[in-house]
């Protein structure tokens, strides 16, 4: 674009600008006179509301601007709490001996009183050679091509402030098909007493979250900027001031480094033929090391509750996971009961749907039954409602109860040619398989008897004629029709 051709847009946007003022400050002033010109307390009305309205935009704009602060760390549950939900999942049969470990190492480090950091970041970001570069008898596998660190390994040695310390190398996140390694890597974050996270520029989406994540945990930490001697040193300032910028109260310090390491390139030579040379770069981690003496000052016993109440609060996570996936079993195999139950009870019925009053006794107990499963309590009026709402859903679905019923068996003809009492019984086995599973989604989700969205699920659960669920619910019935 011409130097004069930027002048004349710029002429343009200056005019329209000042006319757009101009046409402002007439209109303010036409207002003005008709305010002016109202009855005096029709005026003192208007101004009244106006203040009110000004003053509430400019208290919204106040609270919208301040400062955020930052969330506090997660509060873990009391150890013995913990460890009483974890025997009651080994005597449920589920293997909780990992979670155990994660304990018994948590005790382990405070016996051993050593301090503990480690480093945390993406592949490809220099943590190898940043270790390399704070403990130089140090011989992490590093390599160009990242990914290099497959396992968590500790280096021991003497910190440069003094004192003595343990660097955790993990593994890399956001590797591909590394979920397992990355799950190593955050646990090992969490075990340490304090945590450098290594990044190579401007924070992308997924390390701005692993942040915030080592922030929730209330982990001291320090972010490093690696690869800043690639940089000139107005780029510097710049991505130093954006990622601080976009890390505000997370981190307790934000420092440029770099970690050195090996850079290969190829040269060409005065015969005009080329080479491969390898060289390390000089490392340049002095404003790391001060900002991690600062963050350790206390010592490992200093810092020794806020790493035990991150790993307890990892511990109280996990084994959530593992009550939720118990639970989600267990509601299979109490919905699975109740069905073969209602597939020997429905025999003698004469429709499906039309005998839930003969079959409400069993309808009630499978809800009270997983009620009490994921510890909710309800009562005979929310279970009748409940109930009550199921039969209107199967009045108006019948007949794709029946539709849904009498193609799944045309695929099993050994029960298709049984007659209707089979068909009667598959729909019922479907009935209560529907029933059960909306009821156990609804109650695992929203921890309270939500009757619309436990009826909603039903009804589309009626309609789901998914073939290995209907495999399923057909060897249900023959089981339960061979065995009656």
């Amino acid at each position: 674009m011409s130097r004069r051709l930027r002048l004349l847009i710029a002429a343009i946007g200056f005019a329209a600008l000042a006319w757009l003022l101009l046409a402002a400050i007439d209109r303010g002033l036409a207002l003005a006179q008709r305010f002016m010109g109202l009855p005096e307390g029709l005026r003192w009305l208007l101004g009244i509301a106006i203040a009110l309205l000004a003053g509430g935009g400019i208290a919204v704009g106040f609270w919208w601007l301040r400062p955020r602060r930052p969330r506090g760390p997660v509060v873990a549950p009391d150890r013995a709490s913990l460890e009483a939900r974890l025997q009651t999942l080994r005597e449920s049969g589920s293997e909780v001996e990992e979670i155990r470990n994660e304990l018994g190492e948590l005790d382990r480090r405070r016996a051993s009183e050593k301090l503990y950091v480690a480093v945390f970041g993406e592949i490809s970001t220099g943590k190898s050679s940043l270790i390399a570069a704070l403990i130089p008898d140090a011989r992490p596998d590093s390599d160009v091509r990242g990914g290099t660190t497959r396992e968590v390994t500790h280096f021991e040695g003497a910190m440069p402030r003094g004192g003595e310390w343990t660097l955790a190398d993990v593994p890399g996140s956001a590797e591909a098909d590394g979920d397992a390694r990355e799950r190593m890597a955050r646990d090992e974050a969490l075990r340490a007493h304090a945590v450098v996270y290594v990044c190579a520029g401007d924070l992308t989406r997924t390390q701005g979250d692993e942040l915030r994540w080592l922030g929730d945990f209330g982990k001291p930490l320090v972010l490093a900027i690696n690869k800043a001697d690639q940089w000139s040193p107005e780029d510097r300032e710049r991505i130093v001031r954006q990622v601080r910028s976009q890390t505000t109260g997370i981190p307790d310090a934000v420092v440029a480094i770099s970690a050195g390491g090996e850079e290969r390139f190829t040269r060409r030579l005065a015969d005009g033929t080329t080479e491969d040379v390898t060289r390390r770069r000089k490392p340049d981690v002095d404003a790391l090391v001060d900002a991690i003496a600062r963050l350790v000052a206390p010592g490992a016993q200093g810092l020794e509750a806020l790493r035990e109440n991150a790993v307890l609060a990892r511990v109280h996570e996990r084994t959530g996971e593992y009550e939720k996936a118990h639970r989600a079993a267990e509601a299979d195999r109490i919905v699975a009961r109740y069905a073969r139950r209602a597939i020997v009870g429905a025999m003698a019925a004469v429709a499906p749907g039309t005998d839930l009053v003969i079959q409400g006794a069993l309808a009630a107990g499978l809800v009270r039954t997983l009620a009490d499963l994921y510890g909710v309590n309800v009562t005979d009026v929310d279970v009748d409602n409940l109930l009550r709402q199921a039969r209107m859903t199967l009045r108006t679905g019948t007949s794709i109860v029946l539709a849904v019923a009498g193609n799944a068996l045309k695929a099993f003809p050994g029960l298709g040619t049984l007659g209707g009492g089979v068909l009667h019984a598959f729909a019922y086995a479907l009935i209560f398989d529907s029933l059960g599973r909306a009821l156990a989604a609804t109650l695992a989700e929203r921890h309270t008897l939500d009757q619309a969205d436990a009826g909603e699920r039903m009804r589309e659960l009626l309609g789901d004629a998914s073939g290995s669920r209907l495999r399923r619910l057909a060897e249900l019935t023959g089981d339960a029709l061979r065995d009656r």
